[in-house]
């Protein structure tokens, strides 16, 4: 397949995935993302957000079933394919996976120096989400010696910085304040108001209960269909993980 640019960024028909030694992460999931949507994708801890997400950018294969993005069939798709199509995806990770003896600005110029952005436009733009995100003064700051918080919204920088087609956010607001969160949702509008499809793997209700953007949940694998009843709040981890085990 071509690249393209279709009504439909993201689409994953009957797909599932399952981790030794029978954890089912997802069931025959299907779900279409139009191109310019916010989506949030919710759910407990292990319900299957973060695994979704990897089989988007390709971090994980699926052992059935169909993902595309951007047109793209990923199981089909050429090694300099996916190579193209990464520097479109910007990733935010619930981890991080910062680089802790590179500086702040280091961090977040090396998403852009892989994607052969020119110099002014790597210094220009880290600046920018450096003060957007009020972080101006870590400039030069290690990131190791950062808070958790702080990583938080560098990891956020990061997967921004090249403007990218599609963000996936995995609990990007998790170690967060409100205020921060503002912020940071403020700087996902930004892009998606610029076309970006975005995608916010979260199981902060507030982000979303006041909105009109689509929600879409898993539980155990499989997303909730329409009418079904909610995820309770109380419900632990440790249910959810002993549901997809079934």
């Amino acid at each position: 397949m071509t690249e393209t640019t279709p009504e439909v960024m993201v689409d994953l028909i009957k797909v599932s995935k399952t981790y030794p030694p029978s954890v089912h992460a997802l069931v025959d999931v299907s779900l279409s993302v139009r191109r310019g949507e916010m989506l949030f994708l919710t759910g407990m801890s292990g319900a299957g957000k973060t695994t979704l997400l990897r089989l988007l950018c390709r971090s994980e294969t699926p052992d059935k079933g169909l993902v595309e993005v951007a047109g793209m069939d990923l199981d089909r798709i050429s090694g300099s394919a996916l190579q193209r199509l990464r520097r479109r995806i910007g990733m935010a990770y619930q981890d991080f996976k910062l680089l802790p003896r590179h500086t702040v600005a280091g961090n977040i110029a090396l998403a852009m120096e892989v994607a052969y952005r020119k110099p002014t436009f790597i210094r220009k733009r880290t600046r920018e989400l450096l003060e957007k995100l009020r972080l101006a003064d870590k400039h030069d700051t290690p990131a190791g010696e950062l808070s958790r918080g702080e990583q938080q919204r560098i990891s956020i920088a990061r997967a921004l910085a090249n403007m990218p087609d599609l963000v996936l956010a995995d609990e990007p607001t998790g170690n967060l304040d409100r205020e921060t969160t503002t912020l940071v949702m403020e700087l996902f509008r930004e892009h998606e108001e610029r076309g970006a499809t975005i995608i916010i793997a979260t199981h902060d209700r507030e982000l979303f209960s006041h909105g009109t953007d689509r929600v879409v949940e898993l539980r155990a694998g499989r997303l909730l269909a329409p009418g079904e009843e909610p995820e309770k709040e109380g419900e632990s981890a440790a249910t959810v993980k002993e549901e997809a085990a079934r």
